[in-house]
């Protein structure tokens, strides 16, 4: 699976990891993806939900086994327009 591919995908119950962010708080942060906004993911981190900005992180899935990483501002679509318009 490439990146490409991933971008079209439904992410929600993903487990991801953020590997470069702005803010460094979030640096090496995994959970799991419970939700998509058009801007946002909502990650279950250790029994608490936080919400991270897609545009300003860069995220490694996990799929199938196999790690993608995905820059988040390629992916800044709304769940339902992202199958569609993932650059």
């Amino acid at each position: 699976m490439s990146e490409r591919t991933l971008a079209k995908e439904e992410l929600i119950g993903l487990p991801v990891t953020v590997n470069q962010c702005k803010d460094p708080n979030w640096i090496n942060k995994t959970g799991i993806i419970i939700d998509e906004t058009k801007n946002t993911f909502l990650i279950r981190l250790n029994n608490k939900s936080k919400r991270i900005a897609k545009n300003i992180a860069k995220f490694e899935f996990e799929q199938n086994g196999m790690k993608i990483r995905l820059n988040g501002s390629k992916i800044v679509y709304k769940p339902e327009d992202r199958i569609k318009k993932a650059r």
